[in-house]
């Protein structure tokens, strides 16, 4: 008889142990939910307006920027730059801000055919960004993650035509090396081209 009593009082402990097991079970499984819809539209709002793919398919072409009188914002980046990944919400607010005034120019530096600009602008850390003025000449650089606040008074003074405040602007940079060396100006007397060659 005393093995029926017992039986009787593990049963509601069994059942409040079960059903707490059932409960906890289902918040776990009801948090999980909530963290993998965040998750899916935290990664959709990462992949959409914000990217860098996204914004270089939307930026101004360069031919275009240099001729249609606005000043231009343009970046050297490329997708692998932490620091590029890292300043692409600011610099997509920065454009839905300034998009009317300002041009803004994306470089992808793996991509051959910036090579002349790489060059020329001497990038060799990213992100690199070149103010150029309504006449298209450059008027200052920056290179590296720059602040937000940085950025926006920069574009303020280009917009106005007036001298940027921050020319000198340097943060992190993801180091770039061109795939060509730019030529020095030293030539070999070995080259029978080189106009310092005498042929005897």
């Amino acid at each position: 008889m005393t093995v029926n009593s017992s039986d009787s009082v593990s049963t509601p402990q069994k059942s409040e142990v079960t059903s707490g097991t059932r409960l906890r079970n289902f918040l776990i499984a009801l948090v999980a939910i909530a963290l993998g819809v965040a998750l899916f539209f935290g990664l959709q709002t990462q992949t959409g307006a914000m990217s860098l793919d996204t914004q270089a398919e939307k930026s101004t072409p360069l031919e275009v920027a240099l001729t249609n009188g606005k000043p231009t914002l343009m970046e050297f980046y490329a997708n692998w730059c932490t620091s590029c990944q890292a300043m692409a919400k600011d610099l997509g607010e920065l454009k839905e801000q300034y998009g009317n005034s300002v041009n803004f120019v994306m470089l992808n530096v793996d991509n051959t055919k910036w090579l002349p600009e790489i060059l020329n602008y001497r990038v060799d850390g990213i992100p690199h960004f070149v103010f150029l003025g309504q006449e298209g000449k450059a008027v200052a650089q920056a290179i590296g993650e720059q602040p937000h606040k940085v950025m926006q008074a920069n574009l303020d003074a280009l917009v106005a035509a007036l001298p940027l405040p921050y020319t000198q602007a340097s943060g992190q940079v993801s180091d770039f090396d061109a795939p060509v060396s730019v030529p020095t100006s030293k030539t070999s007397q070995d080259d029978p081209r080189s106009h310092g060659a005498q042929v005897k």
